[in-house]
């Protein structure tokens, strides 16, 4: 992992947090499903949306399955994808990104915050790379917000190794990197974050960030694929300050 020491663990008590109902649209892939088993687990609300309530609802048992005997855990439904969003405070993007701009508006996303971790790379005979998105000038979570302006939309957990969200491992030791333009809808994401971390998310800076932080993740596969890993980032230096 891309690791450094840090003096004062950002950990939080789960029941200072707001618990939340999470649509998870793309709640039927790895990491949707993944990051929907980790909300579930600490008490927030889960809603699985597919293009068809049909497809999300066996992955929904699937996950309440795994949830047996977790004291506090919330609940996981399935739903299709609009009907999911309709029913939610927030929704997570965890879509490939063929497809993405004509599912997203698609969606009734207004009035909600939107946490995108869409990633646009590609695979060639050289490994994972980053995509050019509007010429360089763009990203997956900036498409995101132009199509639903009445959203808003911040980028979260690009870098977290959907193996890891299903494993069984109480909170993975790294750090979740938020990005957006409005604080307070980069708090809710910062919050998510320590259901997967048990620390607060990190405030990374603007939406328009999220260009350097999608394609990163080409960089962590390129990681695994070399030393037969799952990494992850971590972030040092922040100290208490990373709790202010």
């Amino acid at each position: 992992m891309i690791r450094g020491g840090r003096t004062t663990p950002r950990r939080v008590e789960e029941n200072t947090l707001t618990t939340y109902r999470i649509a998870v649209i793309g709640g039927t892939g790895p990491q949707g499903k993944g990051l929907g088993y980790r909300f579930a687990k600490h008490g927030h609300e889960v809603i699985l949306g597919s293009r068809a309530a049909e497809k999300a609802e066996p992955v929904a048992a699937e996950v309440t399955e795994r949830l047996a005997g977790v004291s506090g855990a919330g609940t996981v439904t399935g739903l299709a994808n609009a009907d999911a969003v309709a029913a939610a405070d927030v929704v997570l993007l965890a879509v490939p990104y063929d497809g993405h701009d004509e599912l997203v508006a698609t969606l009734p996303l207004a009035g909600k915050t939107v946490i995108s971790c869409v990633n646009p790379l590609a695979f060639d005979k050289r490994g994972a790379h980053g995509r050019v998105v509007d010429g360089g000038e763009g990203s997956a979570a900036e498409s995101a917000q132009r199509i639903a302006p009445e959203a808003t939309v911040v980028g979260a957990f690009h870098n977290v190794s959907a193996v890891l969200l299903w494993g069984d491992e109480d909170y993975l030791d790294e750090d979740v990197l938020v990005v957006g333009d409005v604080v307070e809808a980069k708090q809710v994401a910062m919050e998510l974050a320590a259901s997967v971390t048990s620390r607060v998310g990190i405030d990374a800076g603007k939406l328009r960030l999220a260009r350097q932080l999608e394609p990163f993740t080409a960089v962590l596969i390129s990681i695994n694929r070399k030393y037969k890993v799952h990494s992850g980032i971590r972030v040092s230096g922040l100290g208490h300050a990373a709790t202010e």
